[in-house]
């Protein structure tokens, strides 16, 4: 049976399915305590809307962070949640897991060598935890971020009420879909945001919803009725978001 641990430290909450609780969460908090020094030397990296150009001796995360940023037009904090947990999910590999599973905030990374299900929040409207996705362990590593202009407290200038992007690269998927949410306005957005949006090379699979429409583009996992009555509870909370699920 899969379980699942919570752990916080800062602005970072994290919830992980591996046996390897201990070294994926140390492997997170030991890379961001990394970024925080780099961001101290280099305070522009904290705040930039748009790409910015690396300093010497970035640290590995900022490496990809600022890699992502380039592909989207972003600013590369909008990366930095679903870079750490794709390095945590990766030192679990490492050490020879056979599953680690790290969610932080919203933006997933996943490893494992069965079936994963993974449920669709999209606030109270229509399909509200009716959807979920359903991971086959061919298709894995992956890295499933999701993002909503509605809730959490990272900075949005759109009305999305949910996109999730899925592509290999975690830093990737976490831009993406931020770039998904600031660009969607009205359900009307939907295909030619997914079409721009989708056409960023490493990109596998987006799906947007707004008032209760949903595009989709791409290859995404399988989509499949949510089954766990439990779901909302399960919601991993932004500490600094008045949400109140």
């Amino acid at each position: 049976m899969r379980v699942y641990r919570s752990f916080s430290w800062k602005e970072t909450n994290l919830r992980v399915a591996s046996p390897a609780f201990d070294l994926v969460t140390s492997t997170v908090v030991e890379e961001r305590r990394k970024l925080e020094r780099y961001i101290g030397r280099h305070p522009e990296f904290l705040t930039a809307l748009v790409p910015v150009v690396l300093l010497e001796d970035a640290p590995a995360a900022a490496l990809r962070m600022a890699a992502a940023a380039e592909r989207t037009g972003l600013g590369p904090m909008a990366a930095v949640a679903g870079t750490l947990a794709q390095m945590g999910v990766e030192a679990a590999m490492a050490a020879g897991c056979r599953e680690a599973i790290v969610e932080n905030g919203g933006d997933i990374f996943i490893h494992s060598d069965t079936e994963v299900t993974i449920g669709i929040y999209a606030g109270d409207n229509a399909i509200a935890g009716k959807l979920a996705f359903r991971l086959d362990p061919r298709d894995l590593p992956l890295a499933l971020c999701s993002s909503s202009s509605k809730m959490g407290h990272s900075q949005s200038f759109g009305q999305c009420d949910l996109a999730t992007v899925v592509a290999k690269d975690g830093a990737l998927a976490d831009a993406a879909v931020t770039l998904v949410c600031n660009r969607i306005q009205t359900e009307h957005d939907l295909t030619p945001v997914l079409d721009e949006v989708g056409a960023i090379p490493g990109i596998d699979g987006i799906l947007a919803v707004k008032n209760g429409k949903i595009g989709m583009w791409g290859k995404l996992p399988e989509l499949v009725r949510n089954q766990d009555i439990a779901a909302r509870s399960k919601i991993t909370r932004d500490l600094q978001s008045d949400f109140q699920g």
